[in-house]
């Protein structure tokens, strides 16, 4: 989970030299090391790549994420349980193998049902399209991430590696000087979203379980049948025939959904929402004081999510990443008007279990929500 910014990938990471994608073999469905790359190409070569610009961001980002925890714990209540934050300083290389690493893990149980056909005379074609579309995503989306706190590492293996809120250099960098924002104050602001979802995750016990249940419950009903293309087809025609957008809920993966998938998804946007939201709405009051310059740095980066035009925006479009932008607007919306009836405590049963998330139907009408918990403590 991160926030979204500007940015290019150097062939060499700061994050290290281990490439997750030798790991691979030719039964899984997915070409890894392409992937990676397709991923590096993607990324281009980025700007401040040179040792001397970068100077001093470790130091910067650790003390900022120090802080931000305890900022973001006075604010919310929510305190991790899985010891103090740890921020990584990288470049989009290492970015993007650290996202390979997470979708390797995470997609494991996917691979072994997709790829058991690896004799097939398309297998070889498949491993190399599928590699390729996740390269050019992953590439893409390394040009505009600033910050990300990786959730999706849940093993016991590398300890080291897990559990970390990482900031993209270039990309903050590139920023900074685009706007000519004060580094101390960005920094920080930055720091307080990626340190909100931290706690989110590990402040909230069971938040990481939650979530990771409903992403591998929609990859446990992938259903290879070609049937599905057809039926994505037509629901294509449908929507633009009643003037709809097909992609608008949440690009290509909502769009081959069967009926089973499409609940989950509702599910799974709707605590997208109230997390990016809450991230958002966190990062503003939990620096009042110590980032006066919040409000230009909220409007820059509000106008950069709507700025994109072209194939950007198509691609963007296709991965879903527009229905990930409105999760932010959707989600503050919904906590505004929740606390506008019942304060900080109406909001705060949202982390009671996971049967208080609210939908992707309540977070755009909050009203509903609030009924249902009145309803529900009533009845206690």
């Amino acid at each position: 989970m991160g926030a979204d910014a500007e940015g290019s990938g150097d062939p060499e990471s700061l994050a290290g030299s281990d490439n997750p994608a030798d790991s691979g073999d030719l039964a899984d469905p997915i070409d890894w090391d392409l992937a990676r790359r397709v991923a590096v190409r993607t990324a281009r070569r980025e700007p401040y790549a040179a040792p001397r610009w970068r100077g001093g961001l470790d130091e910067d980002f650790a003390d900022c994420t120090q802080r931000a925890e305890e900022l973001v714990a006075t604010c919310t209540g929510l305190r991790s349980l899985s010891g103090p934050a740890r921020g990584r300083v990288t470049d989009r290389v290492g970015w993007i193998d650290a996202n390979l690493a997470s979708f390797q893990r995470l997609l494991g149980p996917l691979a072994a049902k997709l790829g058991t056909d690896s004799d097939g005379m398309l297998a070889p074609i498949t491993r190399r399209a599928a590699g390729a579309e996740l390269g050019v995503m992953l590439g893409w989306m390394s040009t505009r991430v600033l910050g990300q706190y990786d959730l999706l590492i849940i093993e016991d293996e590398k300890p080291e590696d897990q559990d970390i809120v990482y900031y993209v250099a270039p990309n903050v960098l590139s920023l900074e000087n685009r706007y000519a924002f004060d580094p101390v104050q960005f920094r920080l602001w930055l720091a307080i979203h990626e340190v909100t979802h931290r706690a989110q995750f590990t402040g909230v016990d069971w938040m990481r379980p939650h979530f990771i249940g409903l992403v591998e419950s929609v990859l446990d009903s992938v259903d290879p049948d070609p049937k599905r293309v057809a039926a994505a087809a037509r629901r294509v025609v449908e929507a633009r025939r009643r003037g709809e957008d097909p992609l608008a809920a949440g690009g290509l993966m909502a769009l081959f959904a069967s009926e089973a998938q499409v609940e989950t998804l509702e599910q799974l946007s709707g605590l997208m929402s109230l997390l990016e939201g809450h991230g958002d709405v966190i990062m503003d009051r939990a620096g009042e004081g110590l980032v006066p310059s919040a409000p230009r740095f909220g409007r820059v980066m509000r106008r950069r999510r709507e700025s994109v035009r072209g194939f950007a925006k198509v691609f963007q479009r296709l991965i879903g990443l527009d229905a990930k932008i409105k999760q932010y607007a959707e989600g503050e919306h919904f906590i505004e008007s929740v606390e506008a009836v019942g304060g900080a405590a109406l909001l705060d049963r949202v982390w009671e279990g996971p049967e208080n998330v609210p939908g992707i139907a309540e977070i755009r009408n909050p009203h509903d929500w609030v009924s249902r918990m009145s309803l529900t403590k009533t009845a206690a």
